[in-house]
């Protein structure tokens, strides 16, 4: 009778962990399924409340499901090897799919909502294992408090430790490989009530599992290089987005979650338009703000102006500052600029120094990424651009890239009145003076800036630095005429209560390339 019981004991405490073990496994897929759907398909907000919502209503099918199943731990143990196959194979799938089809959401919601009945399933079969065996003095609320725990720590490994680690790609497999893993126990614990099949199915599918985890590298050159153009010198996945550099010959091109952020054929287009119309029209040029570009390109172009004393770069990826910074082939990109004694950079999130410093600043550039979604989109509202005025010095000029003027018009002209709209520090009560320009980029198409400022700007010729590839007095004065397709049309002002401007970006670039 002791070994029975102890066999018994044994049985319930192993039922526990396992309790614990899938519930990791199953929000770690869940995880990786709405960073999959907000790196390949955008407006991570929306993804990620679309993924919870399908998720969580495909466990409560599963948790129905689980009464129809005869033999309750059998049923755990099929379940655990599906879940094996079906999750720890979606990020491949995914990505596989994308690459070669294009194709992301029927794959993704496919895997998701198969992952989510199976992983609905487990706790009520567990529990009803742990009646069978006997367990002592069995409750059902230990059960989910167990499977509550692993959640909360598969939410903080999650972005501390997975992604930075391993990655979406090994992630899908390792956490494949723990599913099987606890099938695997449990055929052990459970051999007498095992059948051939399983123990059949459960090698195999795990056989697979560790060769995937094993060539996981190999398969993520393999889904990166259908991606790209060109050949891949580097890509990392941080805790914040996923970094891509490719290179064909003399041409680099750096790719942030898939978009591209510059193609060196081209960026000094851009960079000269965002940087130069600001520090010739500001009457002070002493100290320089820049918000986003961690590549060093826009501070390369500001330390062409030798009246500049400090440059303060704010980014929130320590990752690409260090690249662009100490790598042997992008530093060289921004002249070393990120190495010079004048720039100090700073990790930190825009908001939040905005909201933390007391400096001044005569310039203030502002190289974010598109307004995708609501996280950025905070960071082009009426609210965001009052406290960046704060942080002006009395002429001080603003500047922000704000996307296209023709593939995402009401867009741009949000940005604009957003700015026109923000409180302005000398004028209670009245909003920023802007200006509105644009030019053309090869690798962006038509793109628009806005600049402003807390007194109206003086319209003079531009004395620029020497040795610029684009911009000139004559085409400054040509940037900031629209054409009929670009001129100003009726758009709301953005704010962190409405963010309409996410709305305007996402209908805007669907209209033209969906």
């Amino acid at each position: 009778m002791s070994h029975v019981a102890d066999q018994a004991r044994i049985r319930a405490l192993w039922l526990l962990a396992a309790t614990f073990l899938v519930a990791v496994s199953g929000l770690i897929y869940e995880l990786i399924a709405a960073t999959l759907s907000s790196y390949l398909l955008g407006d991570s907000v929306r993804q990620f409340s679309m993924v919870i919502g399908v998720f969580l209503s495909a466990m409560g099918v599963g948790a129905w499901a689980s009464r129809f199943v005869g033999q309750a731990m059998g049923g755990f143990i099929w379940a655990q090897i599906l879940l094996g196959l079906v999750g720890g194979f979606m990020a491949p799938v995914v990505f596989y799919s994308y690459a070669w089809a294009g194709s992301v959401s029927l794959p993704l919601f496919g895997l998701l909502i198969a992952t989510g009945v199976l992983s609905g399933m487990e706790i009520p079969l567990i529990a009803r294992v742990l009646k069978e065996v006997g367990a002592p003095q069995f409750r059902f609320e230990n059960v989910l408090s167990v499977d509550y725990i692993g959640a909360l720590a598969a939410s903080l490994a999650f972005p501390l430790l997975i992604v930075p680690h391993l990655g979406l790609m090994s992630a899908s497999l390792a956490f494949g490989a723990l599913n099987l893993a606890v099938a695997g126990v449990s055929l052990w614990l459970f051999r007498r009530d095992a059948t051939r099949q399983q123990v059949g199915v459960w090698a195999l599918t795990f056989v697979l599992t560790i060769a995937g985890l094993v060539q996981a590298e190999r398969l993520v050159s393999v889904a990166e290089a259908s991606l790209y153009e060109d050949d891949i010198i580097l890509s990392e996945a941080t805790p914040y987005q996923q970094i891509t550099v490719t290179r064909y010959r003399d041409r680099v091109r750096l790719f942030l979650d898939h978009s591209i952020q510059f193609d060196t054929l081209d960026e000094y287009r851009y960079h000269e338009m965002l940087v130069h119309p600001a520090l010739a029209l500001a009457p002070r040029r002493r100290s320089v703000l820049i918000l986003g570009g961690g590549d060093g390109m826009a501070v390369r172009e500001v330390l062409r102006w030798p009246d500049v004393d400090a440059v303060t770069l704010v980014d929130l990826d320590p990752r690409v500052t260090e690249l662009f910074r100490d790598h042997p082939h992008l530093a060289p990109l921004n002249d070393h600029a990120l190495q010079d004694a004048r720039v100090e950079v700073v990790t930190a999130d825009a908001w939040s120094f905005v909201e933390q410093s007391n400096a001044l600043f005569d310039v203030v550039l502002v190289d974010l990424p598109d307004p995708k979604n609501l996280a950025l989109s905070k960071l082009y509202s009426r609210q965001f651009y009052g406290a960046l005025a704060e942080r002006l010095s009395g002429q001080g000029i603003v500047v922000t890239q704000a996307g296209s003027p023709l593939f995402a018009r009401e867009a741009y002209w949000s940005v604009a009145n957003t700015l026109a709209a923000a409180r302005n520090p000398q004028q209670p009560g009245e909003g920023l003076f802007v200006r509105p320009y644009h030019t053309y980029v090869p690798s962006f198409g038509a793109w628009g800036f806005v600049m402003a400022s807390q007194s109206p700007l003086r319209d003079r010729d531009l004395m620029l630095p020497d040795n610029l590839r684009y911009l000139s007095d004559e085409i400054w004065r040509a940037a900031q005429v629209f054409s009929a397709d670009m001129a100003k049309v009726p758009a709301e002002v953005n704010s962190i209560q409405s963010h309409a401007l996410v709305g305007y970006y996402l209908d805007g670039w669907a209209a033209w390339f969906e």
